[in-house]
């Protein structure tokens, strides 16, 4: 079976940050690969006005994770999903022969328990908690994280989540990337327009 990790998000834009923990994921995890859902509408960001179009999120997310292990898809569309955990189990229905890990930064714990049925998503996969600069100390403190800790595994144990029962997280710590999507749409407010061509067809 395939080690897969799941990193869902607007990518508005992805960067390399992105990429960069994701391939410290998959070397941590041991992954065969890690696919990013690319989100067609994420009901936490719903009244966010600097949201650019879904092709060019996907366009750049493509971009991004070139000549890397990694898979940048529209499956949430496919799969007409909204909110994360009816989006994993269509992927376990959907892929039986994959194992998945949920993968997130710091910033996304500290926000979990405010996801729909979140901790019915952390007893249907593992979750892959990424650190990240400004953001540790309120994820560690969160309502979810209050939860989670009983669950929590040693990061020298990474390798072995596919035999964790559930819930089951682990926290991972790798030489951050100050790369944010945040200071790219500053820096550049119309970057979606270098995206604004034809997509590739989807990949599953």
């Amino acid at each position: 079976m395939s080690r897969i990790g799941v990193l869902g998000g607007s990518f508005n834009p992805a960067h390399r940050g992105h990429r960069a923990i994701t391939l410290d994921a998959i070397d941590a995890l041991g992954l065969d690969e890690a696919w990013w859902l690319v989100s067609p509408g994420n009901p936490l960001k719903d009244a966010a006005s600097d949201m650019a179009p879904f092709a060019a999120r996907l366009a750049s997310a493509r971009a991004a994770s070139r000549r890397a292990p990694i898979r940048a898809t529209d499956i949430e569309c496919r799969l007409h999903t909204r909110y994360t955990l009816d989006t994993i189990r269509k992927l376990k229905r959907h892929y039986p022969k994959n194992h998945f890990i949920w993968l997130m930064g710091a910033d996304n714990l500290a926000e979990f328990h405010r996801w729909r049925g979140w901790r019915r998503i952390a007893a249907e996969v593992p979750i892959a908690v990424i650190a990240r600069p400004g953001y540790d100390g309120r994820a560690l403190a969160a309502p979810a994280m209050g939860w989670l800790r009983r669950f929590q595994r040693p990061a020298a144990k990474a390798k072995s989540w596919t035999t964790w029962r559930l819930p089951a997280l682990v926290l991972l710590r790798f030489r951050p990337d100050p790369t944010s999507a945040t200071g790219l749409r500053a820096g550049d407010p119309d970057w979606y327009r270098r995206f604004a061509g034809p997509v590739a067809q989807p990949r599953s």
